[in-house]
């Protein structure tokens, strides 16, 4: 709850808009399960299980075997250390490998650094430029649009 609320964790979420307690968490973890086009993760520490941030894939589209993800490290003492390109490498793995995917989708704000360059890590490229298309701290910005192939994933593997 303390991520969701925290404008510097939640500066480039829609979750932003809105207070977040504990009935708007449970509410949307449960529509999360109930979900068939949807799965969210919670994002780990492997040594020690120490939840640090969530990764969802979806709307999975299954007729076209495309689907986006969306992330974010709540936890900000595990920013820059690379969680978030590797929690991107595992839920792409899984949706090509276990989903059956051709094509996974991200969309990140053109001041967000981090998340392109852990797209952009992960075999991710730039398609698109969405102008102006969302306001970020008074000023308009940009949302790029990024996406791998699966066949690109096995090449990276």
């Amino acid at each position: 709850m303390e991520w969701l609320n925290d404008p510097e964790v939640n500066q480039y979420m829609e979750t932003k808009w809105s207070a977040q307690n504990r009935e708007t968490i449970r509410a949307f973890v449960q529509s999360q399960r109930e979900n068939n086009h949807s799965i969210l993760f919670a994002i780990v520490v492997k040594e020690t299980g120490q939840h640090i941030g969530n990764i969802k894939i979806g709307p999975i589209h299954p007729h076209y075997r495309h689907a986006d993800i969306s992330y974010y490290i709540g936890e900000k003492t595990w920013w820059g250390k690379g969680c978030a390109t590797q929690a991107i490498r595992l839920v792409c793995q899984f949706g090509f490998q276990e989903l059956g995917l051709h094509r996974i989708e991200a969309g990140t704000y053109a001041c967000a650094r981090g998340s392109q360059r852990a797209l952009e890590k992960n075999g991710f490229q730039r398609e698109g430029v969405f102008r102006e298309q969302v306001c970020f701290d008074g000023n308009w910005t940009d949302i790029y649009r990024y996406a791998l192939l699966e066949s690109e994933e096995k090449i990276r593997s």
